[in-house]
């Protein structure tokens, strides 16, 4: 009988390997896989809540970003995930992905930009193009940003409104790159100091564009040693105006 268990043992442990096996072959993954697409994605969804006609491709692009991201298909426009070999069995699951990942980015397009990377077979080469045509930094996006910033003041709307506008604007020019931030690991404490300048300059220029209603609490923050945070600031003069 020794003989006759053995072989059962074995043939019962290849029935189990086996459709491991063929499940890899087949290109079927599971949920944490790349290459899986969940039962609620379909074509026709909206990747995100607006979709991009050619202005403010820097906060598009992180909506984007953080979209793919959630959904871990990420690598289809990073290029991190490219077409697996023919005999790895997930090439199909690969185009599979690729063609969802590819109309969820067309529907975030405006028609006319649509129109144009319409015929681009992969969702990477439709990024690339995108990203060649509005994600290059150049001096007249630059100085457009700049200039809406130099005339963003209160007048006679609200704190929040007034704030919200400004920090839209500071958000885009952080997407764009517009300065240098180190990345080392220093002792020296400069790129504490750095950042901490970034900072105080636009709380500055939060402060200068507040209505004289609040020229007393502006005066408060600004005797502040060390200078408060944005936030802080922000906090502050919301809860004068509450007064």
């Amino acid at each position: 009988m020794g003989s006759t268990e053995t072989p059962d043992n074995s043939s019962s442990t290849t029935r189990v390997t086996a459709p491991a096996a063929s499940r890899t072959a087949a290109g079927i993954v599971d949920s944490a896989h790349p290459y899986y697409l969940h039962p609620s994605d379909y074509p026709g969804m909206n990747l995100v809540s607006s979709v991009f006609d050619g202005k403010a491709y820097g906060g598009w692009r992180r909506a984007v970003v953080i979209a793919l991201s959630a959904k871990n298909k990420l690598g289809f426009i990073d290029g991190s995930l490219v077409v697996p070999e023919a005999d790895s069995g997930l090439k199909k699951a690969w185009a599979r992905c690729n063609h969802m990942v590819l109309p969820w980015l067309l529907n975030s397009l405006s028609k006319e930009i649509a129109e144009n990377v319409l015929y681009l077979q992969s969702a990477k080469d439709l990024w690339s193009d995108l990203e060649d045509r509005f994600g290059q930094t150049n001096g007249a996006k630059l100085f457009q940003l700049q200039k809406e910033l130099s005339g963003v003041v209160q007048g006679n709307t609200s704190v929040s409104t007034y704030f919200t506008k400004m920090k839209s604007l500071w958000d885009e020019l952080d997407a764009l790159n517009t300065f240098s931030a180190c990345v080392c690991d220093c002792e020296c404490g400069a790129k504490a100091k750095s950042h901490k300048a970034h900072q105080d300059e636009r709380l500055l220029m939060f402060l200068m564009g507040l209505s004289d209603t609040f020229i007393g609490v502006r005066s408060n923050i600004l005797l502040s040693s060390p200078l408060p945070s944005i936030g802080k600031a922000y906090s502050l003069v919301i809860q004068d105006e509450k007064q």
